[in-house]
C-alpha cells in the first residue's frame, strides 16, 4: 500500500490551494460589487460621467500599487504574512467605503482596499503555483479564478437582494432607500468573508520555494513530501536548489534575453485580458442593460445570470487547462470573445431585444471564463524565474490593473460619447489583436515544472523555442 510519503496527500494540497484561493473570492466580490452600487452612488453624490468612472475605478489605483508592492514584499517577508495583511485591508476598506460621508472618504477607502486586491492578485496564484506539483498546477491555480468568479457571482446576488429589498422601502430624506443606504450595504458585506479569509490562512504553511530561498530546507521538504510524495519532493528540491544556486536575481534581468521575452508575454497577456472589455460588463452591468431599455429588476437579474455563466464556464477551463493546454484554450476562447463583442455592438446598433443582447453577452462571458479568465493567471504564475517570480508577477499584474483602470474609467465617457455600439466594437478590435498576439507569441507550458519553464527561456534566448527547449 502506498503511503502519504509515497504519493502525497491530495486533501492537504487541496487545503493549501483552496485556502489561498479564497483571496480570489474577496477580490471578485470587491471589484464586481460596484456594478450594483455605482448607479445609486452616482445619484447619491450627484456625479457626472467622469466622476462616475472615478467612483468605479478608484479601487484600481490601489490595485496597481498593491500589485507592484505585493511581489517584492512577499519575496522579503513571505507569501503567508502578506496574504494575512491583505485580509485585514479588505475588512478596513469595506468599513470605510460603507460608512463614507462624502466622495473623498469613499475614494480613499476604495483605493486602500485596492492595495489588498492588487497584492492578493499576485500572491494567491503565486502561492498556489509554488505549492503545486506540475501535473495539477494548472487546475489548482485555476481554483483562484474559480474563487474569483464565485466572489463576482456572490456580489451580483447580494446586489440583487439588496436592490429588491430596498425598492420595497419608503424614501429617506427625499432619496430612495437604495440611493441613501443600499449601496452602503452592498459594499459593507465584504467584512464577513474578509475575517473568514484571515482565519483560514492561520494554519497554512509558508511556500516551500520561499522557504528554500531563505534557507529553511527541512521545512520546505516536509511540505513538498506531504503535497506530492517523497520522489516528487526530491525532484523538486533538486530543481529548486539548482535554480536558487544562481546569482540573486536583479530586476534588469526581466527586460533582456529570454526572461525579457517572458516579461513581454506576461505583461501583454495581462493587458489584452482587460482590453477586451470584460470589466465594462462586470462593473457596469445594470447600466448596460438599462441603457438598452431594460427595467431595474430585469437589469440586476441579468447580472446574476452573467455571474452564473461565468462560474459554470470557469469549471470548464479548470477541467481542460491541464489536458488540452493553455495556448489552445486561449486561442479558442479569444476567438469566441471577438465574435461575441461584434454581435453585442450590432445588437446595440439595431436596438435589439433585451434577451438577444443578454445572449451575446453570455457568449462573450463563456469565451472569457473558459479561457482568458483562467489561463492568464496560470501563465503569469508559471513563466517567470523563481528568484524573481514575485517581482515579475507584480509587474505583469500591475499592467493588468492599469488596463482594467483604463477600461473602467473610460467606459462611462465612451458610452455617453460614441455610444455603446462603437464602444463594444473597440473592445472587439482589442480582442482580435490579443488573438493574433496569442497565436504568434504565447508558448505552451502544460506538463512542465516551473524550473523547466525557467530553463526554456534561457535556451530560447540562445535560439531554441521556449515551447520545445526542455522537451
Amino acid at each position: 500500500m502506498m503511503t502519504e510519503q509515497d504519493k502525497g496527500s491530495r486533501g492537504y494540497l487541496a487545503l493549501l490551494a483552496g485556502g489561498a484561493a479564497l483571496g480570489g473570492m474577496l477580490f471578485g466580490y470587491d471589484t464586481a460589487v460596484i456594478s450594483g452600487a455605482i448607479g445609486y452612488l452616482k445619484d447619491h453624490f450627484h456625479l457626472a460621467a467622469d466622476m462616475t468612472g472615478w467612483a468605479a475605478s478608484s479601487l484600481l489605483i490601489g490595485c496597481m500599487a498593491g500589485a507592484l508592492l505585493g511581489g517584492p514584499l512577499s519575496d522579503k517577508f513571505g507569501r503567508k504574512p502578506l496574504l494575512v495583511a491583505c485580509a485585514l485591508i479588505f475588512a478596513l476598506s469595506a468599513l470605510g467605503s460603507a460608512f463614507a460621508p462624502d466622495m473623498n472618504v469613499y475614494s480613499w477607502s476604495r483605493l486602500f482596499g485596492g492595495l489588498g486586491i492588487g497584492a492578493v492578485s499576485v500572491l494567491s496564484p503565486l502561492y498556489i503555483a509554488e505549492v503545486s506539483p506540475e501535473r495539477v498546477r494548472g487546475r489548482l491555480v485555476a481554483l483562484y479564478q474559480l474563487a474569483l468568479v464565485v466572489g463576482i457571482l456572490a456580489s451580483f446576488f447580494v446586489n440583487m437582494l439588496i436592490q429588491r429589498y430596498g425598492s420595497t422601502l419608503p424614501p429617506v430624506q427625499g432619496e430612495s432607500w437604495n440611493v441613501a443606504y443600499g449601496w452602503r450595504w452592498m459594499l459593507g458585506v465584504l467584512l464577513a468573508p474578509s475575517a473568514l479569509f484571515a482565519l483560514v490562512l492561520i494554519p497554512l504553511p509558508e511556500s516551500p520555494r520561499w522557504l528554500m530561498k531563505r534557507g529553511f530546507r527541512d521545512r520546505a521538504e516536509r511540505i513538498l513530501v506531504r503535497v506530492g510524495g517523497m520522489a516528487a519532493a526530491r525532484k523538486e528540491m533538486a530543481q529548486i536548489a539548482e535554480s536558487l544556486n544562481e546569482e540573486e536575481g536583479k530586476l534588469a534581468e526581466l527586460f533582456h534575453g529570454g526572461f525579457g521575452r517572458a516579461m513581454v508575454i506576461g505583461t501583454l497577456l495581462a493587458i489584452f485580458s482587460q482590453f477586451g472589455g470584460i470589466n465594462a460588463i462586470m462593473y457596469y452591468g445594470p447600466i448596460l442593460f438599462t441603457t438598452a431599455g431594460s427595467g431595474e429588476d430585469q437589469a440586476f437579474l441579468s447580472t446574476v445570470i452573467i455571474g452564473c455563466t461565468n462560474l459554470l464556464a470557469t469549471f470548464g477551463a479548470i477541467a481542460l487547462v491541464d489536458k488540452i493546454g493553455r495556448k489552445t484554450l486561449l486561442v479558442g476562447g479569444v476567438s469566441i470573445q471577438t465574435a461575441a463583442l461584434v454581435a453585442v455592438a450590432v445588437s446595440y446598433h439595431l436596438n435589439a431585444h433585451h434577451y438577444l443582447l443578454l445572449a451575446f453577452i453570455i457568449m462573450f462571458i463563456i469565451g472569457f471564463a473558459s479561457s482568458t479568465g483562467v489561463v492568464t493567471w496560470v501563465v503569469i504564475s508559471e513563466i517567470f524565474p523563481t528568484k524573481l517570480r514575485g517581482v515579475a508577477m507584480g509587474v505583469a499584474v500591475l499592467a493588468l490593473w492599469a488596463a482594467d483602470y483604463v477600461v473602467s474609467q473610460t467606459f462611462p465617457m465612451l458610452n455617453e460619447g460614441i455610444g455603446p455600439s462603437n464602444t463594444f466594437l473597440c473592445y472587439a478590435g482589442c480582442c482580435l489583436a490579443g488573438l493574433i498576439f496569442t497565436i504568434l507569441m504565447v508558448p505552451e507550458t502544460k506538463g512542465r515544472t516551473l524550473e523547466e519553464i525557467e530553463a526554456s527561456w534561457i535556451h530560447g534566448a540562445s535560439g531554441d523555442s521556449p515551447d520545445n527547449a526542455t522537451k
